[in-house]
């Protein structure tokens, strides 16, 4: 089934953003790095109501500090090496690997190897917007 998606007639590409959702594109040199913690930091690179997408930079030894949410997030790792903690379970993880955590369970990390993590929520996280 093919869809077509049609722009409404009072919108234009020229037209604002909406809050409720980020830019169609959205690129690395134009995003700042926000601060998210002592040697971490992320871009908010898309977003709508039902979804983030959040890419989070660590350096070495900075701590993702154990916590608990009621979104759904999965992680994939880009870059680096984690000890991620998910419910009391301890794992290494490490490039090309990825994550669930299902909501409201405690899950942190410790970064063993400079990195970026790829973090997906549902839904957005509205506490990541200023």
């Amino acid at each position: 089934m093919t869809r077509i998606y049609a722009t409404p007639a009072n919108e234009t590409p020229e037209s604002p953003v909406k809050k409720t959702r980020s830019e169609t594109f959205v690129y690395e040199k134009d995003k700042e790095w926000e601060p998210a913690g002592e040697g971490v930091t992320r871009q908010i690179m898309g977003y709508d109501g039902q979804v983030m997408l959040v890419k989070v930079k660590f350096e070495k030894g900075a701590i993702g500090t154990p916590h608990t949410h009621y979104h759904t997030q999965t992680t994939y790792v880009a870059s680096g090496k984690f000890e991620f903690t998910i419910g009391g379970e301890k794992k290494i993880v490490q490039a090309g690997d990825g994550l669930y955590m299902e909501p409201d369970i405690l899950h942190g990390c410790v970064c063993l190897e400079p990195g970026v993590l790829i973090d997906c929520f549902a839904p957005m996280r509205a506490d990541f917007l200023h």
